[in-house]
Order: C-alpha cells, then sequence, then structure tokens
C-alpha cells in the first residue's frame, strides 16, 4: 500500500515539474517564468520527497526528505521573491497582455 501512495506522489511531482518546465519555455514574460519555474520547485519537488518518505519510511532517506521539504518550500518562495523584485528593480517591463503592475504602488 505504501508503494502504491508513493508511487501517485512521485507521479504527482513529475506532472508538476513537467508542466512547471513547459511554462518556462511558453509564457510570455520573465515574471511568470519565474512563477511557473516556482510552483513547479515547491509543488513538484515537494511531493516527490513526500512520496520518498512513504517509500522508505523514517529510514535515513524518509528522514532527509522530511528535513527537505520545508527548506525546499520556504527557500524557493523566497528566492523567487528576490528575483522577481531583483528583475523589476532593474528595469525588466511586464508582458504586452500583463493588465494590471500591482508592484509599481508598492515599490517607491
Amino acid at each position: 500500500m505504501n508503494s502504491m501512495i508513493s508511487l501517485i506522489f512521485i507521479t504527482i511531482g513529475i506532472i508538476f515539474n513537467l508542466l512547471g518546465c513547459i511554462g518556462i519555455i511558453r509564457l510570455p514574460d520573465t515574471y511568470n517564468r519565474l512563477q511557473a519555474s516556482t510552483k513547479a520547485v515547491t509543488l513538484g519537488c515537494c511531493s516527490i520527497l513526500i512520496g520518498v518518505v512513504f517509500h522508505f519510511g523514517l529510514s535515513d532517506a524518509g528522514t532527509k526528505a522530511i528535513i527537505a521539504i520545508p527548506i525546499l518550500f520556504f527557500g524557493s518562495t523566497v528566492a523567487a521573491h528576490a528575483l522577481i523584485r531583483g528583475t523589476y528593480h532593474f528595469g525588466i517591463k511586464l508582458g504586452d497582455k500583463s493588465v494590471k503592475d500591482d508592484y509599481k504602488d508598492a515599490i517607491k
């Protein structure tokens, strides 16, 4: 049963990573691409690590996966925010189809 649960989580993680890669290629501007890559890392890799925990249990690999999940979750979101903020300060414009710039009023 644990093998089936781990396979489901790993498959979900692979699908999220695949969709994130497609988003990096297909999305129009830097900000959307950064969002796609952050979603892929956060949801995809964390799902794979949860699958590792179910597969290996609380052995060395499972314990390392449990430790890696919050580090990866918080680290990738903070890094994406810093990258987007730096990109905005550097002067990279939003895409042509962007409707609203919420960040313009927040930064002075």
